[in-house]
């Protein structure tokens, strides 16, 4: 409800009495409910900003990983340690000279395998078994049992590979004589070359147990 101006208001133009009261607006706290209305609209501001500012950093992140991970990936050292080293060509490796090995006798013989990576340490170097069979041939077999790859060793006085793991045991001609190994041990190339005896590794195969 509004009252009206009093006489004194009217007749002086404004300058002395009671002026109109002001409508009523609907809102009991007068400006209140506008400082509410302003409030919230500030505090939803305030959270889209918030999610604004987080997606963008998230995206920043997901940007910057994929960029760090394509740096390393071109970095040749980084590289090498998440690669496969490929093998393009046939490694030999010199064990020795022709006269270094008597005719008919079983050595181990012991080389670093060249083809291994960097961080191979100790399982860099391999093995194998020679044995001179005449005056310029020999023949090679792996050092490891092929049941599950356990070093086997040559017993002279029985001429036999021993495994000392499950008991495989195989001839002087690298045939499976007894335990559980299915396959024979593995033939390595041999080759003379000006003098120097030279062994081509290659991967051994297991093959677990013999089945019943």
């Amino acid at each position: 409800m509004t009252s009206k101006p009093s006489m004194l208001y009217r007749i002086s133009g404004g300058r002395f009495g009671r002026p109109p009261a002001k409508p009523e607006t609907g809102c009991p706290g007068g400006c209140g409910c506008a400082r509410a209305v302003a409030g919230g609209s500030g505090i939803q501001q305030t959270t889209t900003r918030r999610n604004f500012l987080r997606r963008n950093f998230l995206g920043f992140v997901g940007v910057g990983m994929a960029g760090f991970a394509a740096t390393l990936a071109g970095i040749p050292i980084i590289g090498a340690l998440f690669s496969t080293p490929a093998r393009s060509e046939q490694i030999w490796h010199v064990v020795g000279e022709v006269d270094d090995f008597p005719v008919d006798e079983t050595v181990k013989v012991e080389f670093v395998d060249v083809e291994a990576v960097p961080w191979s340490g100790p399982a860099a170097r391999n093995a194998a078994w020679l044995r001179r069979t005449d005056e310029e041939s020999f023949i090679a077999f792996s050092v490891y049992c092929t049941h599950v790859g356990c070093p086997v060793s040559w017993r002279a006085g029985a001429s036999l590979f021993i495994c000392p793991c499950h008991g495989g045991v195989f001839d002087r001609e690298g045939e499976v004589v007894a335990g559980p190994p299915q396959s024979p041990l593995v033939r390595l190339d041999v080759r003379v070359q000006d003098g120097d005896v030279q062994i081509l590794a290659s991967p051994v195969p297991v093959t677990g147990e013999r089945p019943s």
